[in-house]
C-alpha cells in the first residue's frame, strides 16, 4: 500500500519579486529601516508640521519646492514683483503722505532710530547746514508727524551716524563754515526719565583728522569711521576705530588697515564678520567698487620701550578690528556695483546689502540693487535689480534707516532740488501661499496655515502637535499588536466574512 509523503517544510513567498530571502538578513534590515522611517515621520515630522500649520501663514508639507510649477502669491505684494520674490528683494516703494513731510526740505542729513523715535539728524536744505534735529513716533514700521528734537551743538550735514547699544553716534561732517569738522557726538534715551535725551560731546573722543562724507559703522564693540573728504578736500582711505571700555565708553580712536580705494560718501555696513564698503567717489568721480574687510581679533604686540612680559602671550594686546581689505579680483563678474554711484542710501539687513538711488557724477538714479553675500564674503548671482522696486524718481543723498522689516529713505536731492518726503518700502515680501515643486525635481509643496500670532497661537500649535503626536501613537501600537497577533485578526476577518456570507440573502 503507498503511503503518504511526510509533510515537507512550507514554501515562503519571496518578498519585493523574490528579490530577499523572508527570513534573512537583507529583509530584515530593510523592514527595520522602513519602520523607522514610519515612526520618525508620524512622531516627529507629522506633528512638527501640524504645529506650524497652526502659528504660520504657509509651511511645507513635502520638502522644499525647488523647480516650482504654481506658485500662488498673496495680492499684498503687488502685480509688479515677480512670484516668488528673489532672495533679498523687497516690495515696491511707497512715497509718504505730505502730511509727515519733514519741516523743512532736507539733503545730506542722518537718520536713526533711538527706541520708538525716528530722528532725521542735520543736513542742509541745500544752501546753509541745519542744527535741527526732527523728531517722529515710530509705529509699527510707520511714523506720525515731525517735530523738532534735541538740537545739535552746532550745524552738521555730510557727517557719518552709526547707532550702537541704543546710543547714536555722529562723526565729523561740514559745520557752519562749510569745513570739515573732527567731532563726535553722542544721543541716547536718558535712564532717569526714559525719555529721548540731548546731544552731549562724547568725553575727550575726537577723529584723529577733521572728516566729511565718511562711513561710520557700528561693529560688536565700537564704532569704525571709513574714508571720507580732509581738510583739503581730497578723499581719504583712512580707517579709524574707536572701542568700547569696560565701562561702555568709546575710546581714543586707533589707526585701522587703510582701504585698497579711497572713497567718500559711500555706502557701508557690518555684516557677518565682514564690514562693506561699496559705491562712492573717489578724485575721479563715483565708482562702482565694492571693498570687503574681514573683522575679527587683533593682536598687536606691545608698545616699545615696555617691560617684558611675564609671558609671551601677554606681551601683546588683543582687540577686535579691521584685519585686512579685499576688492574683487580683475576679471571678477558681479562683485562690484552694476554701475557707479555716489551718494546713494546703504542699507543692510538680514544679511543682504542694499544701494538705493545715488547719482553718476552728473545725474540723479533710482534703481535699487541688492546682493546677498554668501559666509565667504563671495556675492553669489551677483548684484540684483527689478525695475518694480527701483524708487519713483532719481534720488541721491537721502537718509535711509531700517526699522520694524521696512527701510524708510528720508529727505534728499532729485533732478527738482531737495526733499523734505520720505519713502518706504518693505523688506520682508510674503512668500507664495501655495507653492508646488516639480515632481522628481527637488519636489516640494508648501500649502497655507491658520497663522494665529501670539501665546494663544503658540498654545494651540502646541496642543496641535501633541494630539496628533499621540494619535499617531495609538495608531502604531495598534500595528504593532495585530503584527503580533496574526492568527486572531485572521480568525477574526474570517468570523467577520462568515457572518457576511450569513446574513446574505439566498438566491431563489
Amino acid at each position: 500500500m503507498a503511503k503518504a509523503l511526510p509533510a515537507g517544510r512550507p514554501i515562503k513567498h519571496r518578498p519585493v519579486f523574490g528579490l530577499f530571502d523572508p527570513d534573512g538578513w537583507a529583509w530584515a534590515t530593510v523592514k527595520a529601516s522602513f519602520w523607522l522611517f514610519v515612526i520618525i515621520i508620524t512622531l516627529g515630522y507629522v506633528p512638527d508640521r501640524a504645529y506650524y500649520f497652526i502659528v504660520s501663514r504657509t509651511f511645507d508639507i513635502i520638502g522644499t519646492p525647488g523647480l516650482s510649477i504654481i506658485n500662488l502669491c498673496p495680492p499684498e505684494n503687488g502685480a509688479t514683483v515677480p512670484c516668488p520674490v528673489p532672495p533679498g528683494g523687497v516690495l515696491p516703494w511707497q512715497p509718504s503722505p505730505p502730511e509727515i513731510n519733514l519741516p523743512q526740505p532736507r539733503t545730506g542729513g542722518a537718520a536713526a532710530q533711538i527706541g520708538t523715535n525716528l530722528l532725521y539728524i542735520g543736513g542742509t536744505d541745500g544752501k546753509t547746514a541745519s542744527a535741527t534735529t526732527y523728531r517722529a513716533t515710530l509705529d509699527k514700521g510707520t511714523f506720525g508727524a515731525w517735530i523738532e528734537g534735541p538740537a545739535l551743538p552746532a550745524a552738521r550735514t555730510d557727517a557719518g551716524m552709526a547707532v550702537l547699544n541704543g546710543t547714536a553716534f555722529l562723526a565729523g561732517g561740514l559745520g557752519p563754515d562749510g569745513a570739515p569738522t573732527d567731532t563726535l557726538w553722542s544721543l541716547g534715551i536718558d535712564p532717569t526719565t526714559t525719555k529721548l535725551g540731548s546731544w552731549t560731546v562724547v568725553d575727550k573722543v575726537k577723529l584723529p583728522a577733521p572728516r566729511s562724507g565718511a562711513a561710520v559703522v557700528a561693529v560688536a564693540d565700537g564704532i569704525v569711521v571709513i574714508g571720507g573728504r580732509g581738510p583739503d578736500g581730497k578723499v581719504t582711505s583712512t580707517v579709524w576705530k574707536s572701542t568700547l571700555d569696560s565701562t561702555g565708553k568709546l575710546g581714543t580712536f586707533a589707526e585701522q588697515p587703510a582701504l585698497p580705494h579711497p572713497v567718500a560718501d559711500a555706502a557701508a555696513a557690518f555684516a557677518g564678520t565682514f564690514v562693506w564698503v561699496y559705491g562712492g567717489s573717489d578724485d575721479a568721480g563715483a565708482t562702482a567698487a565694492v571693498q570687503r574687510a574681514d573683522f575679527g581679533t587683533v593682536t598687536a604686540p606691545a608698545a616699545s620701550g615696555a617691560a617684558p612680559a611675564a609671558s609671551p602671550a601677554a606681551s601683546a594686546t588683543t582687540t577686535q578690528g579691521v584685519i585686512k581689505w579685499a576688492v574683487p579680483a580683475a576679471g571678477a563678474v558681479g562683485q562690484n556695483l552694476p554701475a557707479a554711484r555716489t551718494g546713494g542710501a546703504g542699507f543692510v539687513s538680514n544679511g543682504a546689502l542694499y544701494l538705493a538711488g545715488g547719482s553718476d557724477g552728473t545725474t540723479t538714479h533710482g534703481e535699487l540693487y541688492w546682493a546677498v553675500p554668501d559666509s565667504n564674503g563671495t556675492i553669489n548671482g551677483g548684484w540684483q535689480h527689478l525695475a518694480a522696486t527701483d524708487l519713483p524718481s532719481g534720488l541721491a543723498y537721502a537718509a535711509p534707516v531700517v526699522t520694524g522689516g521696512n527701510a524708510i529713505l528720508i529727505g534728499g536731492t532729485t533732478s527738482g532740488g531737495v526733499l523734505a518726503s520720505a519713502a518706504r518700502a518693505s523688506l520682508g515680501p510674503q512668500s507664495p501661499f501655495f507653492q508646488a515643486g516639480l515632481v522628481g525635481f527637488l519636489p516640494g509643496v508648501v500649502v497655507p496655515g491658520l497663522q494665529i500670532g501670539g501665546q494663544i497661537g503658540t498654545q494651540l500649535g502646541l496642543l496641535a502637535a501633541a494630539g496628533v503626536g499621540t494619535g499617531n501613537f495609538a495608531i502604531l501600537v495598534a500595528i504593532g499588536w495585530a503584527f503580533n497577533h496574526k492568527p486572531q485578526i485572521a480568525a477574526w476577518r474570517d468570523r467577520r466574512r462568515r457572518e457576511r456570507e450569513a446574513k446574505a440573502p439566498k438566491p431563489a
